[in-house]
Protein backbone atom coordinates (compact mmCIF):
# COMPACT_ATOMS: atom_id res chain seq x y z
CA UNK A 1 0.00 0.00 0.00
CA UNK A 2 1.28 3.44 -0.92
CA UNK A 3 0.60 6.04 1.78
CA UNK A 4 0.68 9.70 0.78
CA UNK A 5 0.10 13.01 2.47
CA UNK A 6 -1.83 15.54 0.40
CA UNK A 7 -3.24 18.99 1.12
CA UNK A 8 -6.57 20.36 -0.03
CA UNK A 9 -6.45 20.93 -3.78
CA UNK A 10 -3.56 18.52 -4.36
CA UNK A 11 -3.87 15.54 -6.69
CA UNK A 12 -2.72 11.94 -6.88
CA UNK A 13 -2.42 10.41 -10.35
CA UNK A 14 -3.09 6.71 -10.98
CA UNK A 15 -1.71 5.78 -14.36
CA UNK A 16 -2.35 8.34 -17.10
CA UNK A 17 -6.14 8.46 -16.88
CA UNK A 18 -7.16 8.62 -13.21
CA UNK A 19 -6.81 11.59 -10.85
CA UNK A 20 -7.79 11.72 -7.18
CA UNK A 21 -8.11 15.26 -5.77
CA UNK A 22 -8.43 16.19 -2.09
CA UNK A 23 -11.40 18.57 -2.01
CA UNK A 24 -11.68 19.16 1.71
CA UNK A 25 -11.15 17.90 5.22
CA UNK A 26 -13.73 18.30 7.99
CA UNK A 27 -12.98 16.54 11.24
CA UNK A 28 -12.38 12.86 10.45
CA UNK A 29 -13.92 13.08 6.98
CA UNK A 30 -11.96 13.68 3.81
CA UNK A 31 -13.80 14.71 0.64
CA UNK A 32 -12.14 13.51 -2.55
CA UNK A 33 -12.93 13.89 -6.21
CA UNK A 34 -12.10 11.16 -8.69
CA UNK A 35 -11.66 11.77 -12.40
CA UNK A 36 -11.61 8.53 -14.39
CA UNK A 37 -12.60 7.38 -17.86
CA UNK A 38 -16.21 6.26 -18.23
CA UNK A 39 -15.16 2.64 -18.71
CA UNK A 40 -13.58 2.58 -15.22
CA UNK A 41 -16.10 1.85 -12.48
CA UNK A 42 -15.62 3.79 -9.26
CA UNK A 43 -17.61 2.76 -6.15
CA UNK A 44 -17.26 3.10 -2.41
CA UNK A 45 -16.11 -0.17 -0.82
CA UNK A 46 -19.44 -0.76 0.95
CA UNK A 47 -21.28 -0.46 -2.38
CA UNK A 48 -18.96 -3.01 -4.01
CA UNK A 49 -19.64 -5.42 -1.12
CA UNK A 50 -23.40 -4.92 -1.50
CA UNK A 51 -23.19 -5.57 -5.25
CA UNK A 52 -21.23 -8.77 -4.57
CA UNK A 53 -23.75 -9.96 -1.97
CA UNK A 54 -26.69 -9.30 -4.31
CA UNK A 55 -24.86 -11.06 -7.14
CA UNK A 56 -24.26 -14.07 -4.89
CA UNK A 57 -27.98 -14.16 -4.01
CA UNK A 58 -28.94 -14.11 -7.70
CA UNK A 59 -26.44 -16.86 -8.51
CA UNK A 60 -27.77 -19.00 -5.64
CA UNK A 61 -31.38 -18.49 -6.74
CA UNK A 62 -30.52 -19.39 -10.34
CA UNK A 63 -28.59 -22.44 -9.17
CA UNK A 64 -31.50 -23.58 -6.96
CA UNK A 65 -33.97 -23.16 -9.83
CA UNK A 66 -31.70 -25.12 -12.17
CA UNK A 67 -31.35 -27.90 -9.59
CA UNK A 68 -35.11 -28.21 -9.20
CA UNK A 69 -35.74 -28.28 -12.93
CA UNK A 70 -32.90 -30.74 -13.55
CA UNK A 71 -34.05 -33.12 -10.85
CA UNK A 72 -37.77 -32.86 -11.49
CA UNK A 73 -38.45 -30.22 -8.85
CA UNK A 74 -37.77 -32.45 -5.88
Amino acid sequence: MLILTRRIGETVKIGNDISVVVLGVRGKQVRIGINAPKDVTVHREEIVEKIKREGDKCTTKRSNRASRSTYGGA
